[in-house]
């Protein structure tokens, strides 16, 4: 098999809350397989700019731009000073996302919708303002960034659980209506990994960590540059009859019950 099926060279990709973590990863990859990459963020400039620097450094051909993802209009004008400035986005990884952990019994309804905002609709919102450029063009990719809570659910995240699951099915739809123009979504659901910020729960006798090691048939955390792989897939002619589904790289914790601390 030709490695060019996965040349991503030409492209651009515009990855929303890329200026860290998981997200920075798959532009990472993405930008490693040819394509200039846009990293969005809206928490600060500092950061895009931080980003973007330390990926040139690295040869990749890389760019910043801060807007709301949750912010129609400043989505529209942002994604027309993009295509403007820059070229034409080929590829949309929907990764910008937010998590609170409360009880349902104890969630305000505003938190519940500000997470159902950012992890459900700001898709809609981003994958809206792009698709009519996709559709004229007759080719593109959109990744949405799910979860195993796209599956499973956990005591005290809900609303993420909501906000994901819907995304999943979100994906599909939006597979159906666009398919017939040449345009492939599909979705990411990752499992556990090694980020900053599960860093102060990945130590040895914390609960959780061992929970996740134990629950977790590959025995470990997953690294950030592990979805490099499935983004650069998504975003290449190598997926080009792949649509509608989400790919969970999460060590095969989907497909077990559960591995007993005891188990040989």
């Amino acid at each position: 098999m030709s490695t060019s099926l996965f040349d991503l060279t030409g492209k651009i990709a515009l990855v929303t809350g890329a200026t860290h973590g998981l997200g920075m990863a798959m532009a990472r990859g993405i930008g490693r397989a040819g394509a200039k990459v846009i990293i969005n963020g809206n928490s600060s400039q500092q950061k895009i700019d931080n980003a973007v620097s330390e990926f040139i450094q690295e040869g990749i051909d890389a760019y910043g731009y801060r807007f709301d993802v949750t912010d129609e209009k400043s989505v529209m004008d942002s994604v027309g000073k993009i295509e403007s400035e820059v070229g034409p986005i080929d590829i949309l990884v929907n990764n910008a996302g937010i998590i609170k952990r409360t009880p349902l019994t104890e969630m305000e309804v505003e938190d519940f919708e500000q997470v159902i905002n950012v992890d459900l609709i700001s898709p809609f919102i981003v994958s809206k303002s792009v698709i009519k450029g996709m559709i004229a063009r007759k080719s593109g990719k959109i990744i949405n960034i799910c979860s195993m809570m796209s599956e499973l659910g956990r005591n005290t995240v809900g609303a993420y659980a909501a906000a994901k699951g819907g995304l999943k099915m979100l994906t599909k739809n939006m597979c159906v209506e666009w398919a017939r123009h040449n345009i492939q979504v599909n979705g990411i659901g990752p499992g556990y990994f090694a980020t900053e910020q599960t860093k102060p729960i990945r130590v040895d006798g914390n609960p959780f960590n061992e929970f996740i090691v134990n629950r977790t048939p590959a025995g470990v955390w997953g690294e950030p540059d592990e979805l490099q792989g499935t983004a650069i897939f998504l975003s290449s002619k190598a997926s080009d009859f792949v649509n509608g589904q989400i790919l969970y790289v999460d060590g095969g914790i989907l497909a077990t019950i559960g591995k007993p601390n005891n188990e040989v």
